[in-house]
């Protein structure tokens, strides 16, 4: 039996960190790799990303495995909560060696942030190391293979989409080749995640026919949503955050392609992305377990398969979200307004 989440692949664990209340509507997520780390990749198409360590991902560069990535809120001021998370790999011997003593290591933790400054009231209420180093141990404290908490938790936790609030979603599959591919994703966005014109999730017109809102729901859900638009200024900013990963063995410039097809689930299931003011980033993961050469077109799979993975994480991310409601702003969510529709 499987999580349907990204602890999924074996050998990855995930922990959140989570700041609500007093001002604090913010948080951490830590993606802890296995012992002697994950082949990593990275792909940014947002104009206005907030990221950390991105170019040691780079196929061309020396760096062939990462230890951990950070998912963070607090805007660049969250990215502070990678050094905790780094200090807490170092004090574990985990890290690239540099020298002959085996405490000697750089632990590689590449990280990525999203907007929500001041949506808990106070803009200076945001992430720092101590934040990363409490997801990582809770990361670290996680049973392989447990449930990854979703909604509005870890770098969720402010999260955001259109005017509907925001928050982690998680999913996995497994392909006919036996290999797993698995994706998380902190939904944050100025474009919307539902159609204007029936309230139904972009995500799931992908699936066929879907059951949309009753006209009058959907009416009484625009009326409120233009309501707190109002009321909330400024406007909400980016960014979709994800990481997919899975247990075949990809070379860094496979995993790189895996990150780059990876945006197609975004923009199936946000409208519009990749903007201007947008820090879309995905990083993907491999962990190597599975052999590649032994499914010749598996790659091809597993690049379809982390786009709808990623679409349908940014669906659960919507729906399991809880509204907020406090000095910072409100956000109705999606369940709130057409749960019972």
């Amino acid at each position: 039996m499987t999580a349907d989440a990204l602890t999924d692949v074996a050998g990855l664990r995930v922990g959140h960190a989570t700041r609500r209340g007093d001002g604090w509507l913010t948080g951490t997520t830590v993606v802890l790799a296995p012992e002697g780390g994950a082949v990593a990749a990275v792909d940014v198409r947002g104009g206005g990303p907030g990221t950390k360590e991105t170019d040691a991902l780079d196929p061309r560069n020396v760096v062939q495995r990462i230890d951990a990535v950070v998912l963070t809120g607090g805007s660049a001021y969250g990215l502070d909560a990678a050094s905790g998370v780094m200090a807490w790999l170092e004090e574990h011997g985990r890290g690239v060696p540099v020298g002959p003593d085996p405490a000697h290591v750089v632990p590689v933790v590449p990280a990525a942030c999203v907007f929500d400054l001041g949506r808990g009231g106070n803009f200076r209420a945001r992430p720092d190391a101590a934040t990363g180093r409490a997801a990582v141990e809770a990361a670290a404290a996680a049973a392989p293979g447990a449930p990854v908490p979703e909604g509005c938790v870890g770098a969720g936790t402010g999260a955001v989409v259109g005017r509907l609030k925001g928050g982690v979603g998680t999913a996995s599959t497994v392909l006919d080749s036996g290999i797993t591919v698995a994706a998380l994703v902190v939904a944050n966005a100025a474009g919307a995640a539902t159609d204007p014109d029936t309230g139904a999730l972009y995500g799931e017109l992908l699936r066929g026919r879907v059951e949309y809102p009753q006209e009058r729901v959907h009416e009484a859900a625009r009326r409120r949503l233009d309501e707190t638009a109002a009321a909330n200024t400024p406007p909400p900013l980016n960014t979709t955050l994800a990481v997919v990963a899975t247990d075949a063995g990809l070379s860094k410039a496979q995993a790189q392609k895996l990150a780059g097809t990876t945006h197609d689930g975004i923009a199936r299931a946000v409208r519009p992305v990749h903007l201007l003011h947008d820090g879309d980033t995905v990083f993907a993961l491999a962990t190597g377990t599975r052999p590649l050469d032994t499914h010749p077109l598996a790659l091809n799979d597993i690049l379809a398969a982390g786009a709808d993975l990623v679409t349908r994480a940014i669906v659960r991310a919507v729906r399991a979200a809880e509204p907020a409601d406090g000095p910072g702003g409100t956000w109705p969510s999606y369940e709130e307004l057409y749960g019972g529709s």
